[in-house]
């Protein structure tokens, strides 16, 4: 019996397979918080945002790992290789971009979903040294905030003099861009506004 794909996801904004080129922002600037530093080798993230009150709509997107492509910029391919009860291994390949500097960048995630509130990741393969991720739907008043904290060692190089503010900017759009596809979506779920 053929097992079905889930609906993938968001989840793995993080780590380093962004984009810092054109990708259009329609999620409110104070509805979006991103913070990076450095602890060690280890560059730290966290970030949060006010969603729409649709908490499967939320988790759909979230889990959506198969068209991950389709809406984060430069993942080149994003796929589910297995899926085993709430426990998955998901493979990733884009690339860094930043002027004259791209970097190729390929992970294997081992994914553990906890339904309707917390999907979490670490890297056991490719070319981010650690990696741990994990996405986390809460509530938030009458509506829902998505949560989003990682943690990794890039195995590649990072240009010292921008590695930090690329990196920054690349997390930033990315869960942006996730944002903006679940507000898209429940947009589309609630269907025309009447006159």
């Amino acid at each position: 019996m053929t097992q079905r794909a889930p609906r993938a996801g968001a989840l793995l904004i993080a780590a380093c397979i962004g984009a810092t080129q054109g990708f259009p922002s329609t999620a409110a600037a104070e509805d979006v918080q991103v913070e990076t530093t450095r602890d060690g080798e280890f560059v730290t993230v966290a970030a949060s945002a006010a969603l729409p009150p649709d908490r499967r709509v939320a988790w759909e997107v979230l889990s959506d790992y198969d068209h991950l492509a389709q809406f984060i910029p430069d993942i080149d391919s994003s796929r589910v290789v297995s899926r085993e009860g709430n426990r998955l291994v998901v493979e990733q390949k884009g690339a860094i971009w930043f002027l004259f500097y791209r970097q190729p960048v390929e992970v294997t995630f081992s994914v553990l979903e906890e339904p309707m509130r917390r999907i979490s990741a670490r890297a056991t393969g490719g070319n981010i040294r650690e990696l741990e991720t994990r996405y986390e739907l809460q509530s938030d008043g009458a509506g829902l905030r998505l949560a989003y904290t990682g943690r990794f060692i890039p195995s590649f190089r990072v240009p010292p003099l921008i590695g930090m503010p690329v990196i920054r900017h690349v997390l930033e759009r990315r869960f942006r861009a996730m944002v903006e596809e679940i507000q898209r979506r429940a947009a589309l779920a609630k269907g025309p506004s009447k006159p």
